[in-house]
């Protein structure tokens, strides 16, 4: 399947080329894009093209924190239909449930998960195409929003702990600081946002019991599901889950609220199989730890969800011809 956004993942777009001086519009037919795109609500924007988008404006302009300017000023309306729902929830535990359950409206290619342990909570986001590399860009912007919509929910009570990034730091924090204003940590073993539970059970001052079950009603007319989307989201599932320890298949079934035989049967309509998605995960993920020079080859094993580093060595071998440890040596001007 294709991945498809709402077209407000680039809202906000031409406001930051225009203070950065690039031509918008010959970067969007660059990837096959055009403003009436952005400027219809209705319409859903292939995201490995809104990816591209950002990644090639990052580059020309050399601002490293493209995508976070574009997060900087979104605000909670920006989301279109589902804002309305969100908007109403009675606690922001609410209206992150409500954005998992609905953010295939929003955007296909985002997955999100909620760990708590005791009174600490991860909220866990991965920006999921059908190509491989990895997008500081949409990562950042991604990041950006979820931060921006809880600060919106819960005006000045948001305060998160840290927020969580892959990728390095850029040479300038200046963006970051201002934006998330918390402690930041790249080179994670994650992308997301750290807080407490209680933020998450705090009240919602607009909830609105009557009007959430009107958009709701909406919404679900919106939301759709084929066999193609039901196996994407499996995919996502296992991306962040799987640096947890916890991307067996017991576990994707309960978290997609359906048990192992039926997991199997949609998987085989597909003519797939979970390890052909644990694989396809683990190759897409392996070279972004791979590039942490702070990572041992047994830690990325582990995270890989190996229980040798000399398992995770035969296996590099089988897909890539060459030795991790080899790999390493001879990309040393991508390490960070």
């Amino acid at each position: 399947m294709i991945p498809l956004a709402h077209r407000a993942v680039l809202t906000n777009y031409l406001d930051v080329t225009q203070r950065l001086d690039l031509n918008a519009y010959h970067l969007l037919s660059s990837v096959g894009l055009n403003q009436s795109q952005l400027n219809d609500s209705k319409q859903r924007i292939p995201v490995d093209k809104a990816i591209a988008l950002l990644e090639q404006s990052a580059q020309l302009s050399g601002c490293e924190m493209f995508g976070l300017q574009m997060a900087e000023n979104r605000q909670l309306s920006d989301l279109g239909e589902i804002s309305l729902l969100l908007n109403y929830q009675h606690t922001l535990r609410d209206a992150l449930q409500t954005m998992i359950r609905y953010r295939n409206v929003l955007n296909n290619a985002l997955a999100i998960y909620i760990e708590e342990d005791g009174n600490t909570v991860i909220i866990r986001q991965e920006v999921v195409t059908n190509a491989s590399m990895y997008s500081r860009q949409s990562t950042e912007l991604a990041l950006g929003v979820m931060h921006r919509l809880c600060a919106s929910l819960l005006f000045q009570k948001w305060q998160p702990l840290s927020i969580h990034f892959t990728h390095s730091a850029p040479n300038d924090l200046s963006v970051h600081r201002r934006v998330f204003g918390c402690s930041l940590k790249f080179g994670s073993e994650f992308n997301g946002i750290v807080c407490t539970a209680a933020e998450l059970d705090s009240a919602n001052p607009q909830a609105n019991t009557a009007m959430a079950d009107h958009a709701q009603r909406y919404l679900d007319l919106l939301q759709t599901e084929s066999p193609s989307s039901i196996i994407f989201d499996i995919r996502k599932s296992i991306y962040l889950l799987l640096p947890m320890g916890r991307a067996t298949l017991d576990q994707i079934a309960q978290t997609h609220g359906i048990n192992v035989r039926t997991l199997q049967r949609r998987l085989e309509a597909a003519q797939t199989s979970f390890s052909d998605l644990i694989n396809d995960v683990r190759r897409n993920l392996v070279f972004r730890y791979l590039r942490n020079i702070n990572y041992s080859l047994s830690h990325v094993s582990d995270i890989l969800g190996y229980s040798t580093p000399s398992s995770f060595t035969r296996w590099f071998i089988n897909q890539f011809g060459i030795a991790p440890t080899a790999w390493r040596d001879s990309n040393k001007a991508l390490l960070a």
